[in-house]
């Protein structure tokens, strides 16, 4: 580092000041190579007093890469250095570490600026020359204005911060939860304003502006619609000269994954992905491509990037992307759109109560608009009131004082928003109102609690699912939070008034599309007690067949003979007077008998406890994991087996889903989806009864060979197997199940169901 000269070192220990750091990332110089081809993909993380404060974005093959970024850094404590990591990015693994240096900001002389270089040190190897950063920093003391514009400007420039806030969101990367984490940081520094400006005047006036910079720095500005159609002429990876091909996509926090097409050099996709765009300028897709290698680290097959500020808005763009680093090249479909169905206001603000924003609203989901604008099905709006007798997630000060500084996230598929935090409060009041788009009517929306936590990860307070279907429009209603799995209470209710219009003809129609695929969130884990639930649940099917055969049977048997007798009679009238259309009609009537049944009261099916019992005890293992998990190196070695045990969990989940979503159609379990199931099969009935059937066969052949000759990129897709994707599992009902409020909100007393 290069001398400063004067030096803050006499300035007082406790001194309150704010200061204001103007950093500039120049280049860095001679950086250590981490990839296969003797180059790294270098990005730099500035920290400070623990909290990631900056990012830069990350220049490509390249050891002498030139950044010229500029951020500013709000400082009150000079005594903590500011610490500089520099990674090599490596997308889809784990980002590689090249070095770290620290800057002593007590060295630093007042507004002067001063150029300074850092040799970069690995702890594990210290006598390894890295390579070198160049930076120029500016440091100055700071007012409330001047801090106020840092803030602004911060959520502006910086591409990203931190976010350790929000653990359990799912890649917290990206652009949008560093903005969630300045607005935390900004209203926190409201609280320095009031001991730089003890006018109350200024600091409501500074508080406003706050709260406005919070709304809008969640909002996402469009939409971009990618649709990943074909790979061509991709690397073989495989000893058989082919690969298992498939594709990840980037885009800030965003992630997804594409499905696997094995032993193709030409894969077949036909997938679509939805992205939220936060920056007017757009930003940058990467994208990878992957063979897919079990027992073993997938191989990398290439990359590409689409840079979103080259596109123009409102048309699809037909895309042929070379890989770099590899074979072949990639054809995709991108469209960027507008969108302003997202908005975040007080309870002042209320468009359901405006008379006039209202009969738009209704006018844009009337009947009358079912063919326009599929997608757009309906609007949510969500109030999210207050909170009553939350877990205590703090213990401070002399007296042990117990608190918790709440604040609540909002999230609809891949749309997420949330409150400002309530601190040192256990019966917060947010009083915000959130309103989505719907896209598919079958979406959960759920609210979830945390406990803000300034030096470490939010701790989880609570959490509810509501199926939108299930929602009765402009009733407040307290909702028990419950724990991370939604199997059981914790401690707490939060009061919420949702209201829900939508266009049934329009919802019906995206029944029948392809669900909306959410983030990637996590890897699949293996687990002893999810083995078993899914084991246990695929058993419960296989005995209902096995129960029907075996009454069959029974008739065959005469084992009853007025039973035998009539299943005689049935089977002879059935066989000799056999239509097509009896099979739809039979099915109308098992769903119209089922109706009856709960209509008059007679449905006497016991609740099943095993899943609810199952899901307790794998809550407990979650917990055990979480304690236990630096001490699990030795499940990590045996990676191939784990790999196959989860392939095997996971089909015994969809096996058993598929079968329990059949029942509960026909069980009337979302009763709009079993009045569909009616209307369909009663078109099916008439239709089979009146048109002959090579006449259906034909037209059925006609669609499936012109459909890639009408449409070359039409998405496959499954009509029955869309409509069961919305049809809740055993598990999914066990989950949304809405718990009875207790009047002393009290917490569970079963240890079981008791997070903390």
């Amino acid at each position: 580092t290069n001398s400063f000269g004067t030096s803050n070192a006499d300035f007082p220990p406790g001194d309150p000041g704010m200061y204001q750091l103007d950093v500039t990332l120049r280049k860095g110089q001679n950086l250590a190579a981490r990839d296969r081809g003797g180059t790294s993909d270098p990005y730099v993380k500035f920290k400070l007093g623990g909290k990631e404060v900056f990012r830069s974005k990350t220049v490509h093959k390249n050891l002498n890469p030139v950044w010229e970024e500029k951020t500013c850094i709000l400082i009150d404590n000079l005594r903590e250095p500011l610490y500089i990591k520099v990674f090599d990015y490596d997308f889809g693994l784990q980002d590689d570490f090249i070095g770290s240096a620290f800057l002593d900001l007590t060295s630093l002389e007042l507004n002067r600026q001063t150029d300074v270089t850092l040799s970069l040190k690995d702890p594990h190897y210290p006598d390894h020359d890295l390579g070198s950063i160049f930076l120029s920093v500016l440091l100055a003391p700071g007012d409330q204005r001047e801090a106020t514009m840092l803030m602004r400007k911060s959520w502006k420039r910086s591409s990203k911060n931190n976010y350790d806030f929000l653990p359990s969101m799912p890649y917290r990367s990206g652009n949008f939860w560093h903005r969630i984490y300045c607005t935390s940081k900004c209203i926190l520094m409201t609280v320095v304003f009031v001991s730089l400006n003890k006018h109350h005047g200024i600091f409501q006036t500074q508080s406003l502006r706050l709260s406005d910079l919070h709304r809008k720095s969640q909002l996402w500005r469009g939409i971009v619609s990618v649709t990943l159609i074909e790979g061509r002429e991709l690397k073989a990876m495989d000893a058989n000269g082919l690969s298992d091909p498939y594709v990840k996509f980037r885009l800030g926090h965003q992630k997804y994954k594409s499905k696997i097409v094995p032993k193709t050099l030409n894969p077949q996709w036909r997938e679509q992905f939805d992205f939220h765009l936060y920056e007017e300028r757009g930003g940058i897709i990467d994208i990878t491509v992957w063979d897919k290698d079990v027992g073993k680290k997938d191989d990398f097959i290439g990359r590409c990037q689409i840079d979103l500020s080259t596109l123009s808005k409102e048309q699809t763009h037909k895309l042929e992307m070379p890989l770099e680093e590899g074979e072949g090249y990639l054809v995709l479909l991108v469209t960027l759109t507008a969108s302003a169905a997202v908005t975040i206001s007080d309870l002042s603000i209320n468009s359901l109560e405006d008379q006039k924003e209202r009969e738009e609203i209704l006018k844009r989901y009337s009947p009358m608009m079912m063919f326009h604008n599929i997608s757009d099905v309906g609007f949510l709006q969500v109030k999210v009131i207050r909170a009553e007798a939350l877990m205590a997630a703090d213990v401070t000060g002399k007296d042990s004082f117990s608190k918790s500084d709440p604040f609540c996230v909002v999230e609809l598929n891949n749309d997420r928003l949330l409150t400002h935090t309530v601190y040192r409060n256990l019966n917060p009041e947010w009083n915000k109102i959130f309103t989505f788009n719907i896209k598919d009517i079958h979406s959960v929306l759920e609210v979830t609690v945390y406990d803000e936590d300034r030096d470490r990860s939010a701790d989880f307070l609570g959490k509810v699912a509501i199926p939108l279907l299930s929602i009765q429009n402009g009733e407040q209603k307290a909702y028990v939070l419950k724990n991370k799995q939604l199997t059981g209470p914790t401690k707490g209710v939060i009061y919420l008034e949702i209201d829900v219009i939508f266009n049934a003809v329009k919802a019906s129609i995206r029944t029948l599309m392809p669900k909306e695929q959410k983030y990637i969130e996590e890897e699949d884990r293996l687990s002893k007690q999810l083995l078993l639930r899914n084991f246990i649940r695929m058993k419960h099917c296989i005995m209902a067949l096995v129960t029907a055969v075996c009454y069959i049977s029974s008739c065959f048997d005469w084992d009853s003979p007025p039973r035998s007798l009539a299943a005689f009679l049935l089977f002879l009238f059935v066989v000799w007077n056999f239509e097509l259309y009896m099979i739809p009609l039979a099915l109308l009537l098992l769903l119209a008998w089922n109706y009856f049944l709960i209509v008059s009261g007679k449905d006497n099916r016991q609740h099943d406890t095993v899943v609810e019992d199952m899901l307790e005890d794998e809550e407990e293992e979650d917990d055990r994991d979480d304690k236990d998990s630096e001490k699990k190196g030795f499940m990590n070695r045996l990676y191939a087996i784990q790999e196959v045990c989860v392939t095997v969990q996971n089909i015994l989940d969809e096996i058993a889903s598929f079968g329990e979503r059949i029942k509960n159609t026909f069980n009337w379990t979302v009763p709009f989806l079993s009045w569909l199931a009616i209307v369909a099969l009663s078109v099916f009935t008439v239709i089979l009864y009146f048109i002959p059937l090579r006449y259906i066969v034909l037209v059925w052949g006609i669609n499936k060979f012109t459909k890639k000759i009408r449409n070359p990129y039409a998405i496959d897709n499954n009509e029955l197997l869309d409509f069961l994707s919305r049809v809740p599992s055993d598990v999914q009902v066990m989950q949304y199940h809405e718990l009875k409020q207790d009047p002393t909100h009290s917490p569970s007393k079963r240890k079981k169901n008791n997070p903390a």
